[in-house]
């Protein structure tokens, strides 16, 4: 079935759920040398990537609303997401479908509520819905041309996880359970958008008391093999709220 057909066939939505309303979803992924963003790709068109999104059924908490909109198009579960900010800008959803007729659902005007995640690459397998034909990582300073205002929600999310990294910790969903310190650093440097000072960068992490120092090293490689560390999940937690750069 073509996107135009599957759109079409869904116009009864204002029998389920909330009238202009919807959730969209930045899902960020790191993959040891940089950072990434879940995105949907639309079927017949190649300028057509999208963020996963949806409606909130009538009798549908957000919170829960979010997390089945990100299974069901992208096949990402048990992820913590994380609302970030609205968007409600005028004719950012209706010029999208002005090809359609006007009682379209989709074609109404819509607010809708950014969540954001962060995960570890290796626990999210990319999945497509019936109305996408791609789900990919993409970097994200390499962002295709998207729809509607999804590239400003996408960078919106960036701008708040970059305002929270400098006063709370981050990592604990976006590493493996065991990591190195340059695979740390590098994944403060991917989320920042600059690099930093090996030494102070350290010094920084270590005051915070949020790694335990593994008794084993990763082998391979010809140089020494590199200590490993993981988080303390308890004081991880207190420092959520202490954390300062």
């Amino acid at each position: 079935m073509q996107i135009k057909e599957i759109i079409e066939s869904s116009k009864r939505h204002w029998e389920t759920a909330l009238p202009h309303l919807s959730i969209d979803c930045v899902v960020f992924g790191f993959d040891q040398q940089q950072l990434n963003v879940l995105l949907l790709k639309l079927k017949d068109n190649a300028e057509n990537w999208i963020l996963p999104g949806g409606y909130v059924l009538k009798k549908e908490a957000l919170d829960d609303a979010a997390r089945r909109i990100l299974k069901e198009r992208s096949g990402a579960d048990k992820i913590f997401l994380n609302a970030f900010n609205v968007f409600g800008d005028l004719n950012r959803s209706e010029g999208y479908f002005t090809e359609y007729d006007d009682d379209l659902w989709h074609k109404q005007r819509f607010v809708t509520i950014g969540y954001y995640a962060l995960v570890d690459h290796e626990s999210v397998t990319p999945v497509i819905d019936a109305s996408s034909e791609d789900c990919r990582w993409m970097p994200i300073d390499e962002l295709p041309e998207m729809v509607m205002d999804h590239k400003s929600i996408i960078e919106n999310a960036l701008a708040t996880l970059r305002e929270q990294i400098r006063y709370k910790p981050i990592g604990y969903n976006l590493l493996p359970e065991e990591f190195t310190m340059p695979e740390l650093q590098r994944l403060y440097e991917a989320v920042l958008g600059y690099k930093l000072n090996r030494g102070n960068f350290y010094r920084r992490i270590m005051r915070y008391n949020i790694l335990k120092k593994l008794d084993k090293e990763r082998k391979g490689g010809a140089h020494k093999s590199p200590i490993l560390y993981s988080f303390d999940k308890d004081n991880y937690q207190k420092a959520l709220n202490e954390f300062s750069w």
